[in-house]
């Protein structure tokens, strides 16, 4: 278990970030990647250690950058068993405004967040399939399960994903498990200045606060360390969905 190692996408800040610090505290090496910010990718490196961690500048919508990021991790760690396909993006439109959710706002959200995700998925499989016991965790989110998030394309390619998520455990098993956790509003940079969902999330959700990234990733740990669950959404909401 000490010796697993994970690709965490999107992971210089926010979930990603927290997700890549827990499974590096129970002894998973991990590799971090990031679109832009190399930076934060190094120091995290330093931070958690250089025999522990290594960090992939890489793009996930370009489908030679999820091919190399996916190369790096066996290349430096020399297996891969943990794929946490957490890296994606939004945009906030509301609801009813059909003309911002134009269909170049829908091409550039599915080309990060779908096809993104399946890219590195697909470079992954074999080395996961390789390990003997393969894990996926997808990051979605709540707006892929209920009519909610920060925009109609969003919730629909986060729809997309937790579906992929069940085809993909279908089909991957034994050797692959394929599970995801679809948070709820996450207090991250990201969202920072959503203060009127951040508000009101205090009223609605049962638990009175929006997630932090430590709340997801905790789950996500659970998922990787479930060997017998796969084909599952998880949702962490706070039991916002109750209401």
């Amino acid at each position: 278990m000490a010796q697993r190692v994970a690709l965490v996408t999107g992971s210089t800040s926010g979930i990603g970030e927290a997700v890549a610090r827990r499974l590096a505290s129970v002894g998973t090496k991990v590799v971090i990647n990031s679109t832009k910010s190399v930076d934060a990718g190094n120091a995290l490196v330093a931070e958690l250690g250089a025999d522990n961690a290594h960090y992939v500048q890489g793009d996930i919508s370009v489908a030679a950058d999820a091919t190399r990021m996916v190369a790096a991790a066996v290349d430096r760690f020399g297996r891969l068993d943990v794929l946490v396909n957490n890296a994606g993006t939004t945009v906030r439109i509301p609801h009813d405004d059909f003309a911002a959710a134009s269909p170049e706002v829908f091409r550039r959200l599915y080309d990060v967040n779908v096809i993104g995700t399946w890219q590195v998925t697909v470079a992954a499989m074999p080395h996961l399939v390789d390990s003997g016991a393969g894990c996926i965790v997808n990051v979605t989110s709540l707006a892929g399960v209920r009519p909610t998030g920060s925009s109609i394309p969003y919730a629909v390619s986060k729809a997309a994903m937790n579906h992929l998520t069940l085809l993909l455990a279908n089909v991957c098993g034994p050797g692959v498990r394929v599970n995801a956790v679809a948070p709820g509003l996450v207090d991250t940079p990201w969202t920072a200045d959503w203060n009127d969902l951040h508000e009101a999330i205090k009223f609605l959700a049962p638990m009175g606060r929006a997630a932090v990234p430590a709340d997801v990733a905790d789950v996500v740990q659970t998922l990787v360390d479930s060997t017998y669950v796969t084909g599952q959404v998880w949702v962490v909401d706070g039991g916002l969905s109750l209401r």
